[in-house]
């Protein structure tokens, strides 16, 4: 189970405004869950981790 937590963790040092796919693609190091988790937000682009964090857990 992914927490907010482990999404922060994956964000970290990462640009912002991003899109999904800039997301995901700083993220492609993270444990498989949290890349799973972050596939299915929504093809936009976020102003920080907490707007990711929103996505994923809405």
């Amino acid at each position: 189970m992914v927490s907010p937590i482990d999404i922060q963790k994956a964000l970290k040092g990462m640009d912002y405004p991003a899109n999904k796919q800039q997301i995901l693609e700083h993220a492609k190091g993270s444990d498989k869950e949290v890349v799973d988790a972050l596939e299915k937000i929504d093809d936009r682009e976020y102003d920080g981790p907490s707007g990711v964090s929103a996505a994923v857990f809405n």
